[in-house]
């Protein structure tokens, strides 16, 4: 089961990261800053509200095409947006995103090659790391930022005259600006910070953590606490497989930032595969859980609030 949820995790997060490459080759999406246009499915996004037709129009229905093209279309994918987040989190982080596809990525080279998955952890394996290791680490990440910064820029400008001109070495003076700005940006990211990015700095990934979190039944990795004695013999496999370094056992609370990638789940199920009862983390979906909500509400006694209010 374990590999067959990371397999289908693979799957997903290559699909979309080469839907993010490809979309504005395909004209999928993109904004052409030569033309100033949004390009959506091959169509210039006009909502066809052209000087002949405003001519023959008045400002009634100019505002309806406005509001049933762009503005009721935004508001449907902002309420569902929202509904995903609330129910299950940073789904998204943990399942699609290109970002955390790279944070994995580089989180597994660097664990093979050095013990440790951030430059200042110590290594788990006792593992010395060579110079030509770190070369290795900054080689990938650097050529993962430069395709990057070469996407993205795609999003900007017309795509294949692009890669013709980078290819080629005729790309003018702005565009190699932001290549050579973005991919050392995205370099520093990959290899120092990408974990700390996402926890700390994507706005998308901290909304859908906040929406989450007033969720108090929506899906959480369970730790099984009647069973705790089992983690004894474990040296925290699954805190060692979380991409975002968190307390994988603790509360909802503690694991604000988890995008629900079912890594410790799945380094659960592998060292427990021999114990007839299984992992002892899972996904709880649905049932209320304590210590789920944003702020913490601490339960008294009865005696001693019949006390406390005696003493009021």
């Amino acid at each position: 089961m374990a590999n067959t949820l990371q397999k289908s995790r693979l799957i997903a997060r290559t699909a979309f990261f080469a839907l993010f490459l490809l979309a504005p080759v395909l004209n999928i999406f993109r904004f052409d800053l030569t033309t100033t246009n949004f390009i959506v499915f091959n169509q210039v996004l006009s909502f066809e509200i052209t000087a002949e037709w405003l001519k023959t129009t008045d400002a009634m229905d100019t505002g309806l095409r406005i509001l049933t093209r762009f503005v009721l279309p935004l508001i449907v994918i902002v309420i569902v947006g929202i509904y995903i987040f609330w129910r299950w989190g940073r789904i998204y982080c943990g399942w699609l995103c290109p970002h955390f596809s790279v944070v994995e990525l580089v989180n597994d080279l660097m664990k093979r090659r050095t013990g440790r998955v951030t430059i200042w952890e110590s290594s788990k394996t006792g593992e010395i790391s060579h110079w030509y290791d770190w070369v290795l680490i900054v080689l990938v990440s650097a050529s993962i930022a430069f395709l990057w910064a070469l996407g993205l820029l795609s999003y900007l400008l017309p795509p294949i005259p692009m890669y013709i001109d980078v290819f080629t070495g005729e790309l003018s003076r702005n565009p190699t600006i932001f290549l050579i700005a973005a991919t050392t940006a995205f370099t520093l990211d990959f290899v120092l910070a990408r974990h700390l990015f996402c926890k700390y700095g994507c706005a998308l990934g901290v909304m859908q953590s906040l929406f989450w979190m007033m969720n108090s039944r929506s899906m959480l990795v369970e730790f099984d606490r009647d069973r705790a004695k089992l983690c004894q013999s474990c040296d925290k496999d699954c805190e060692t497989a979380c991409p975002m370094r968190l307390p994988v056992r603790s509360f909802k609370r503690a694991k604000f930032t988890c995008t629900q990638c079912a890594q410790c789940i799945s380094a659960c199920q592998e060292v427990q595969k021999d114990n007839p009862g299984g992992e002892l983390l899972g996904w709880n979906a649905g049932e209320k859980t304590r210590h789920s909500s944003l702020i913490p509400i601490k339960t008294l006694p009865s005696e001693t609030r019949h006390n406390r209010k005696n003493k009021d």
